[in-house]
Order: C-alpha cells, then sequence, then structure tokens
C-alpha cells in the first residue's frame, strides 16, 4: 500500500510541476516567434512546448542538483525546435545565403585581421549594403540561428549540475566550448554584442531591443543575425581544432 500512496504522490509533484511551469512554455514560445515567420503558429509551438515539458517533469532528477526550471526550459526549446524542423519551411536561398554570408565573413576578416564591417561583407558578397541587409533580413527571418547553428549541441551549454558526475569528457568539452564562445563574443562589436546579451539574457524581443537601442526592428533583426553568423565563423575554428 505504501508504495502504491508513493507512486500516486510523485505523480502528484509532477503534475504541479507541470502546471506551475505552463508559463514558461508559451514565453519560450513567443520570445521564438519574433524570429519566425507567419506561417509558423505560436500555438504549435506551445503544443510542442507542452510536450517537453511533460517529458522534463518525467525525467527530472532533483539529485544531480539542476533546477527544473534550466532542465524544462532546454527540454522545452528542443521540443519547438524539433517541430519547427519538421515544418522544413525555409527555402533553399536562405540557406545558401547563411553559408555564403559566413564564408564572407570569414574571409574578410582573415584578409583584414579586424572585425569585418557590413560594407566589407557586402563587397565580398558583390552585393549593394542595402542588398545584403536584406539578405540577413531573410536569414533571420527564415532560419533559426543559435547555439546548434555554432556546430555544437544545445547540451554543451547545459551546467555541470544537468551532467552525470562520470562524463569527464563531456565536461571538459563544455568548459572548452564555452570559454572559446566567450572569447568570440567579446571580439564583436559593442552593439552586436549589446543585441545578444538582450535577446539570448534578458529575453527581450527584436522590438524591445530596437526601443533600447533606438533603432527599428528590422535593424536589430540585421544585427542579431550578422553577429550570430559572425560568431558561427569564429567559432569554426574550435570545431577542428576539437
Amino acid at each position: 500500500m505504501s508504495n502504491k500512496v508513493a507512486v500516486y504522490q510523485q505523480q502528484i509533484d509532477k503534475n504541479q510541476l507541470v502546471e506551475r511551469h505552463a508559463p514558461l512554455v508559451k514565453r519560450i514560445a513567443h520570445h521564438l516567434m519574433a524570429r519566425l515567420p507567419a506561417s509558423v503558429l505560436v500555438d504549435d509551438l506551445i503544443q510542442a512546448g507542452m510536450i517537453g515539458l511533460l517529458e522534463a517533469a518525467r525525467n527530472f532528477d532533483g539529485s544531480k542538483g539542476a533546477s527544473f526550471e534550466t532542465f524544462a526550459g532546454i527540454r522545452i526549446r528542443g521540443s519547438m525546435l524539433d517541430e519547427i524542423r519538421k515544418g522544413d519551411w525555409t527555402p533553399r536561398s536562405v540557406h545558401k545565403n547563411s553559408r555564403a554570408i559566413t564564408q564572407a565573413i570569414s574571409d574578410v576578416e582573415k584578409a583584414t585581421g579586424r572585425d569585418a564591417r557590413d560594407i566589407d561583407v557586402a563587397e565580398r558578397l558583390q552585393v549593394s549594403v542595402q542588398e545584403y541587409h536584406q539578405m540577413l533580413n531573410e536569414v533571420n527571418a527564415g532560419k533559426l540561428v543559435g547555439i546548434e547553428d555554432l556546430g555544437v549541441s544545445e547540451d554543451v551549454l547545459t551546467t555541470d549540475a544537468t551532467k552525470g558526475a562520470d562524463s569527464p569528457f563531456e565536461d571538459m568539452v563544455q568548459g572548452s566550448f564555452q570559454k572559446a564562445l566567450a572569447r568570440a563574443i567579446t571580439t564583436l562589436p559593442e552593439r552586436e554584442a549589446i543585441v545578444l546579451s538582450l535577446y539570448y539574457d534578458e529575453e527581450l524581443n527584436l522590438r524591445e531591443i530596437g526601443e533600447v537601442l533606438e533603432v527599428s526592428e528590422s535593424r536589430v533583426s540585421q544585427i542579431h543575425s550578422q553577429a550570430m553568423l559572425k560568431l558561427k565563423s569564429k567559432m569554426q575554428s574550435w570545431r577542428t581544432a576539437d
């Protein structure tokens, strides 16, 4: 009888976790929607996120030290990204432009030894600065440029507490990536670093960041895309070295 009571209590605890963190699903969904085209429905993201939340509640092990919100956030976002990828709504031209911009940034910075400016990248691509900005807007609207695009899984950014004590190699890789990423961010122009900080740390959407920086939402979109593509270019050396 006591075992049945314990199982019943565990189920109650899991249900409470799901109920308590349901707003987290909506928050993450709306945060992602800021970079997605209108064809992606927020309700679909929320539905996928709730599945991720349920899985998190089922698999969470509090003895490893991680907070449930941190653990659930990773699962929720992962479920939403899976749902987005299933849709396969990104035109091939967007993928092509993303690769071209990343390569152009890398070429410019290797040739000049300094941060690539908009005009430098546009010249390398043989397009006008206005056309380059339009390409950035399309990359930002048509493709999630996130941690997985830097060549690693999202697990690399999880805290030590979310990993088992018997994973020294994963811990080493995690620490190496975080240090390399931190160094890469410090090399970005101030405005690009600020946009990334406001977007990923403060969880402001593009419109809110535009209000802070006193620029248009479209310009924030361009800055965000360019910053992430620069990081992708800079982190290529980390991937090949490790």
